[in-house]
């Protein structure tokens, strides 16, 4: 896939799309910071499950559980229009579906042979880049050398302790991410509430169900897979996904970039309460650095966007 020379930073939507015309604000609902932050803690706990579940259902296999359950779940919810919607609309939305099942897809051949928290820190790194590229300002090379520098630590100088392949996977993974971030704020403009999820998930679910009983046949009819898949569905798909769609409808895609910088820390802590992953002071330190950059790329964009305003109404 080409990527253009000069990325255009995403625009958020108006954040009346995710509010009823009329309606007052509620003053006690989750902002989109909290909704970011609540939908990190459910995905990294819910791929830590998953990764229980690998023994059973083999990578492929979890994948292709969690988005079916996570399609079907979605449909029967949002029941979106078929009907009505432009071929750009489709468009992008099959885009963001094949985006979503390669990202899954990458994800969790990379956390089949590396620790969770080492996976997210390399996969945050697609994020980190679109945050650096909209910007595009002198600063950010600081923060973009700060991150490679937690890279070359996390790698022991040469990723040397860790899986290539899963090293391969993960940053993979990072590329996808950072492109689900751009066709979510797209799709969220496009469609009402969580119509437009439930119609991507259901396209990823369609294009790797194939792949999943390739590699796991009959395995994924058991009762127990199947429960443990639906559940992993939920923690690392459902509430997510539809608490980050709702999010970027009111958050700057380089901000929602910024914030998916806590996402080493929250993974590294399920995978040390779920699966006993312990990272080394090298590793702590590497993800310390990612997430440190990662803040900092986010925060100069962000203090830029408030500069402009400032300057648009004085």
């Amino acid at each position: 896939m080409s990527t253009p020379s000069t990325p255009t930073p995403v625009t958020p939507a108006p954040a009346r799309a995710s509010t009823p015309v009329g309606a007052p604000p509620r003053r006690g609902s989750l902002g989109p910071v909290g909704l970011v932050l609540a939908g990190g803690i459910s995905v990294q706990f819910g791929g830590a499950l998953a990764v229980t579940l690998m023994p059973r259902a083999g990578a492929l296999g979890v994948v292709s559980l969690r988005l079916l359950a996570a399609a079907v779940v979605l449909l029967v919810v949002c029941r979106p229009r078929l009907r009505g919607h432009s071929r750009t609309d489709w468009g992008t939305v099959v885009a963001f579906g094949l985006t979503m099942a390669a990202m899954n897809g990458l994800f969790y051949q990379a956390v089949d042979r590396i620790p969770l928290g080492p996976a997210v820190t390399l996969e945050v790194l697609g994020p980190l880049a679109l945050s650096v590229l909209a910007s595009r300002r002198a600063i950010n090379v600081l923060w973009a050398s700060l991150a490679l520098a937690g890279v070359f630590l996390l790698g022991g100088g040469g990723f040397s302790g860790l899986d290539p392949a899963g090293v391969a996977f993960a940053l993979g993974a990072g590329a996808m991410w950072a492109t689900y971030i751009v066709f979510s704020a797209r799709t969220g403009r496009r469609f009402p509430q969580a119509d437009g999820l439930a119609l991507a998930m259901a396209v990823a679910a369609l294009v790797f169900l194939p792949l999943g009983i390739a590699g796991s046949g009959t395995r994924l009819l058991d009762p127990t897979v199947i429960a443990l898949g639906s559940a992993v569905a939920l923690l690392s798909s459902v509430l997510p996904y539809t608490l980050e769609l709702l999010a970027l409808r009111r958050l700057p895609a380089s901000a929602f970039a910024v914030l998916m910088s806590l996402e080493p820390a929250l993974a590294a802590t399920a995978g040390f309460l779920i699966l006993d992953q312990t990272l080394t002071a090298t590793e702590a330190v590497a993800i310390a650095l990612v997430i440190a950059a990662s803040m900092g790329a986010v925060r100069t964009q962000v203090g830029r966007g408030r500069r402009k305003e400032a300057g648009a109404g004085s």
